[in-house]
């Protein structure tokens, strides 16, 4: 069966060809209120679009993006999110030949023969890289959302050709010097070493592949659905969607296979605000398929553009003879550069999905809407979720207090006590809240509490009529 929709409840379907119409794509799940626009979605679109130097095609296509449901006054209604762009830079008369010929490296003679010849072979079809573009507007979304949670997701690319980059220590100085190159690397003296490889190739009428790397920041402990839906699972089904990819490691990847078990654990260890961190980082920031609250760090290998206008060796599907292909047409001497906006894309829809399936999102994301009414309806509903989540704490504390009168021990726990307040001042510290704000309120929500359960034990020992 078919199958051109990925994610449970953050849940994208996307359609379109090369040299068809339109390549879009259909976003569900996504929670209403979250701030969006076209404008946010073309910024990451304008990312992947090619011509812009000589390291890519020459197919210059504007790929504007419209939206036609799901937004109103620049917020998320709740409802499916359609977004589309046009393919308009298209020359089809390139590809008749290879109706017959298939071009070594391309879907040309499986899809032919899974498709019994009426795949659109025009511009590779569905097969594209140009399908693409729509993993690239659900990732706009995803990523707007996850921002909502102080999440990132940074890829770039790490080697090409051989060449290898070095990445630098601190994320702001990688998204910079990223952004400096046409090969979107974060290492500008070997970003001057792949070009000169790509160009190289290029004019051998060659190509070359490489490895795009990425990052995830922010991800909370115990992210992943075990057992067939951990974290390094997802991932990878969805980056082998994108055409050209033929690996994925994590972490130190391969290199594990090399290393002793003294050399590859992560040693535990507090941070300066209380958080368990690793020393190191070979585990890629997952065990089990979970999260460890580390950056998740993977890089994914691409091949060689397939499309290279040396000639080939292929077949005649109709006289079913031996013969030869020079392939025409404009095509990207490494895909690689291109791919880096298309890995981060992907990976984002993957981690909002898993995200929204542990419970970290509702049906509502509070933007920042510049409206009196809008603010005080949001300090509102916000007040009387507080109150439910204070209603469960006094439930869980009336079995405590029961259970404690039953054993004759202490109500209070001044230790437990502490602690709990230290971590509520850590916990305050990573997600922006005054560290005198959360002590405060723990600290009147311990003293409410406790008056609570010595209530509950007074109501226990006092004599049922009868």
């Amino acid at each position: 069966m078919p199958d051109n929709s990925l994610g449970k409840i953050f849940r994208i379907t996307v359609f379109g060809e090369s040299h068809g119409r339109v390549v879009g794509v259909v976003v569900d799940g996504v929670p209403a209120g979250l701030k969006l626009s076209e404008q946010i979605i073309q910024a990451e679109l304008d990312k992947r679009r090619p011509g812009f130097s000589d390291i890519s095609t020459t197919r210059l296509e504007e790929d504007k993006v419209q939206i036609y449901s799901g937004v109103l006054n620049g917020f998320t209604t709740g409802a499916p999110i359609c977004m589309m762009i046009e393919n308009k830079n298209v020359r089809s008369e390139d590809y008749e030949e290879f109706i017959l010929k298939p071009r070594p490296g391309h879907a040309d003679l499986t899809a032919y023969i899974k498709y019994s010849g009426f795949n659109d072979y025009r511009g590779g079809g569905q097969f594209s890289g140009r399908i693409t573009a729509s993993f690239v507007m659900a990732g706009a979304v995803a990523k707007q959302l996850l921002a909502t949670k102080r999440i990132q997701v940074l890829a770039y690319t790490y080697q090409i050709a051989g060449e290898t980059a070095r990445i630098p220590g601190q994320l702001e100085e990688i998204k910079i010097n990223r952004d400096k190159n046409p090969v979107y690397s974060p290492d500008g003296e070997a970003a001057e070493k792949m070009i000169k490889k790509i160009l190289d190739a290029k004019s051998e009428g060659d190509s070359v592949g490489g490895v795009v790397q990425c990052m995830i920041i922010g991800l909370p402990p115990g992210v992943g659905e075990p057992v067939f839906s951990s974290i390094e699972s997802v991932i990878s089904k969805a980056v082998f969607s994108i055409p050209g990819v033929k690996g994925i490691e994590f972490g130190s990847g391969f290199k594990a296979a090399l290393m002793k078990g003294s050399e590859h654990n992560d040693w535990f260890k507090y941070d300066e605000s209380g958080r368990i961190i690793t020393e190191t980082n070979n585990s890629g920031g997952v065990l089990g398929g979970l999260t460890t609250g580390m950056p998740v760090i993977f890089n994914v290998a691409f091949k060689p553009t397939s499309s290279i206008t040396k000639e080939q060796k292929t077949v005649n599907l109709e006289s079913k003879t031996q013969t030869t292909i020079k392939i025409k047409g404009r095509h990207d001497p490494c895909i690689v550069p291109r791919a880096v906006p298309v890995v981060e894309a992907i990976t984002a829809v993957v981690i909002a999905d898993l995200l929204m399936q542990a419970g970290y999102f509702g049906q509502t994301v509070y933007s920042d809407k510049k409206d009196l009414k809008y603010q005080r309806n949001m300090i509102q509903e916000f007040t009387l979720r507080i109150l439910e989540l204070f209603k469960r704490r006094l439930d869980a504390a009336e079995v405590l207090a029961k259970i404690k009168a039953e054993r004759h021990t202490e109500l209070r726990d001044i230790e437990r006590e502490n602690t709990l307040i230290s971590e509520a001042v850590a916990y305050a510290k990573r997600i922006g809240l005054p560290e005198e704000y959360a002590a405060s309120l723990v600290r009147e929500l311990i003293k409410l509490t406790v008056k609570f359960e010595e209530e509950t034990v007074k109501k226990s020992l006092e004599p049922s009529g009868g």
